[in-house]
């Protein structure tokens, strides 16, 4: 279970979250909401890359702001922009990296990730580089690292962006066969219209949060009624 447990987030003074509390333990969860609602931000906190300046964050009983070994064992998070995650020049470098942050030692994290790259079907990328791939295949090298890492639960903040159509329905596919148990930010709510819970998140407090069937209509009918007032 993912616990956030009434945490306080300020950035530069301003409050991006106070208070907020959510327990998730749906097997797909989807997080929906306008520009600077605190979607992006809480995925990090969940993930540990951010820690709350009150209120804790706890996935699976392990408190990951302050147990970063624990936290990888745990929880892996997809960004938005593969080119924000890839650190090497190469596939196998960056696969094998989270494995040596786990402890592996190196010999055993390549092989590893060679077996990974194997499972997700491409087992001829291992040594190319990650700038010659594109936008999709270097997001599919971000999920086999975090694969291979094998965590109970796996963040994912708008996996759709920038991706053509055949490329949206294959990180679908991907999403759906996870064994993982998955939370998904959005601003497509077509996408995660068979997710089993919706959050809907405004200036960092839920909105509206219950089935797909529930929330979406009610979050689109509220952004439609937003673009018909906003002044053109």
């Amino acid at each position: 279970m993912i616990e956030i447990e009434d945490i306080v987030f300020r950035r530069d003074g301003a409050a991006v979250f106070d208070g907020l509390r959510l327990r998730l333990d749906a097997p797909r969860v989807a997080i929906v909401g306008r520009n600077g609602s605190g979607k992006s931000t809480l995925l990090r906190l969940i993930a540990g890359l951010a820690e709350p300046q009150a209120g804790q964050v706890r996935v699976g009983g392990v408190k990951v702001a302050k147990d970063r070994a624990g936290a990888l064992a745990t929880v892996g998070i997809l960004f938005q922009n593969p080119d924000h995650q890839i650190i090497f020049p190469t596939v196998i470098e960056e696969i094998a990296f989270g494995l040596e942050q786990q402890g592996h030692p190196r010999d055993e994290a390549r092989r590893l990730a060679v077996a990974a790259l194997a499972r997700a079907g491409h087992p001829d990328w291992a040594e190319r580089l990650c700038h010659t791939l594109s936008q999709g295949q270097r997001q599919m090298v971000c999920l086999t690292a975090i694969l291979a890492m094998e965590p109970r639960w796996i963040l994912f903040d708008e996996p759709f962006n920038s991706l053509d159509i055949p490329s949206i329905l294959r990180t679908e596919a991907r999403i759906a066969a996870l064994s993982q148990k998955v939370v998904t930010v959005t601003h497509d709510p077509a996408r995660v219209r068979d997710y089993d819970r919706v959050i809907w998140l405004e200036q960092g407090a839920v909105a509206a949060d219950g089935a797909p069937g529930e929330v979406l209509p009610a979050y689109v009918a509220a952004m439609e009624r937003l673009a018909r007032e906003a002044p053109c």
